[in-house]
């Protein structure tokens, strides 16, 4: 083994390149060693002659092949990703609104969606001209993210099921406005503006009335929304379209209109201010017209109030409404029993605030309501009780009328003659005859009759105060036992006496 080792040894001091610590030697005189950066060497016999020894590379452990494994990841990752893609793409075969959106996103299909509506041409023909425009030029719209996320739910990729289904169905609009403008520039020939009613205040007759409609003619908007919407809904992408006017209606017709003057014409007939039912400041139509017009806003006719005018009325309401108390008079007898009111009493009242009133009314006509609501203050009356008696002297031939002891009047009157008198006693008035023939009876049995007596105030049977024109001799007995005044004294009486009221007859 000495000779291998020393041959080792020689080679590590010619060479310089291994260690002794990287230096091994086998049992069965074999020897290895490594160095930094060197291939691996294994120590041979020497050679014939003076022949150098020489070391040998010694060939790399071959590494093992794995085209199993890289081909398996392959297939894994084909399979994870369709697995994810069937997550988030819509089924193929799915078509919303006649465009088709199969293996897109929601996303992706709801630009695609935009996108085929925006680019779909219209050619307009006849008057028309062969213009073309664009879906988008028409102001075409269609909510394409809430189709795309419809299709998506309804027919996720994963869904094999759903593959091939039947078409989403999707409405495609023409924004009016913009659709009408687009074929006004387009076409003018073919637009006349329609004249819509209205409803306006007739002086002359005090109230509303209509001002007719007419027909004007345009390219029928509707009709080429639905054309359009039909052609993307079979897949295409043009379509021809007439440019020739189509009859256009008023937005009003002349029955909107008369159904609005009816309505109007009724508030006209209770508009006013009311304290609870009573309308107490009624408002004549020639006003009522200067607080409100009737309008056309955007083709329906609505009722626009000028508050300003409103107010002008709401100021002077204070004059119409308030009012002092007026007490009650009763005329009543000894008993204190009402035997005629003679006057009513009322209740005072003073208007409260109308600092919001004309801004209330205003809201209330633009509702079609013209009923006003005010609110008042209010004072009680008192009531005052007057006890009314007459007496008749008829050794002083007079009669006094007294309220509650005082005289109010006296006269000179003529009561019944000796063969004749007037009856002596306390009595009541129990009726009264505006004119009438009297009947007497004579002494001698013979009965006179006196025509159109007037005034008389019957107290007890068929005596009464009564006006006379056949004399003057007032202050003497002259009757039949009536109490004969003049015409306009009886008048007086007749007036002054209720029913009930006590009468007394003395000496």
């Amino acid at each position: 083994m000495k000779f291998v080792t020393d041959l080792i040894a020689a080679q590590d001091a010619k060479t310089e390149k291994l260690t002794e610590a990287n230096a091994s030697v086998d049992v069965d005189g074999s020897a290895t060693a490594h160095s930094d950066g060197d291939a691996p060497t294994e120590a041979l016999p020497p050679g014939d002659g003076d022949q150098p020894l020489a070391w040998a590379p010694i060939e790399p452990t071959p590494k093992k092949k794995r085209l199993g494994l890289w081909i398996g990841l392959g297939v894994g990752a084909v399979v994870i990703g369709a697995g994810a893609a069937s997550m988030i793409l819509i089924a193929p075969g799915t078509t919303v609104a006649g465009i088709p959106v199969g293996w897109m996103t929601p996303g992706a299909a709801a630009d695609a969606i935009s996108a085929h509506v925006a680019d779909t041409e219209v050619t307009l023909t006849g008057a028309g001209g062969d213009v073309v425009l664009t879906g988008s030029q028409l102001g075409a719209e269609v909510d394409a993210t809430a189709l795309a996320d419809q299709a998506f739910a309804e027919r996720p990729l994963w869904n094999v099921t759903a593959w091939m289904g039947d078409a989403v169905p999707g409405d495609i609009t023409l924004d009016p406005a913009t659709a009408d403008s687009v074929l006004r520039d387009a076409v003018p020939s073919s637009f006349v503006d329609p004249v819509n009613a209205g409803v306006v205040f007739d002086a002359a007759t005090g109230a509303y009335v209509i001002t007719p409609s007419e027909t004007g003619s345009a390219v029928d908007v509707d009709a080429l929304g639905a054309a359009l919407t039909d052609t993307i809904a079979d897949g295409g992408r043009s379509l021809e379209f007439s440019g020739d006017p189509a009859e256009a209606a008023p937005a009003i017709s002349d029955e909107d209109a008369t159904a609005m003057a009816a309505s109007v014409n009724t508030m006209l007939g209770s508009i006013g201010f009311y304290l609870g039912e009573e309308r107490t400041v009624p408002v004549d139509a020639a006003t009522a017209a200067t607080w409100f017009t009737v309008v056309d806003d955007g083709g329906e006719l609505k009722i626009a109030a000028d508050q300003a005018a409103i107010q002008a009325t709401v100021d002077a309401l204070p004059a119409a409404v308030d009012r002092a108390p007026v007490n009650a008079t009763n005329i009543v007898n000894s008993s204190g029993e009402i035997l005629r009111v003679e006057t009513e009493g009322v209740t005072g009242r003073a208007i409260s605030d109308t600092s919001n009133l004309a801004s209330d009314v205003a809201g209330k006509l633009e509702a079609g309501e013209g009923i006003f609501p005010i609110a008042v203050t209010e004072t009680p009356f008192q009531s005052v009780n007057l006890k009314r008696n007459i007496v008749v002297d008829l050794s002083a031939q007079t009669a006094t009328a007294y309220e509650n002891g005082a005289v109010v009047n006296s006269w000179k009157i003529s009561s019944g003659k000796a063969a004749t008198p007037t009856d002596v006693g306390n009595f009541t008035v129990y009726a009264h005859v505006r004119t009438q023939t009297m009947k007497s009876r004579e002494p001698d049995g013979s009965i006179t009759e006196t025509p159109n007596v007037p005034w008389v105030t019957y107290f007890n049977g068929d005596e009464g105060f009564h006006g006379t024109y056949w004399h003057n001799a007032f202050g003497s007995p002259r009757s039949h036992g009536c109490v004969n005044m003049p015409i306009d004294v009886a008048k007086y009486v007749y007036n002054w006496s209720p029913v009930g009221m006590e009468v007394s007859v003395q000496y």
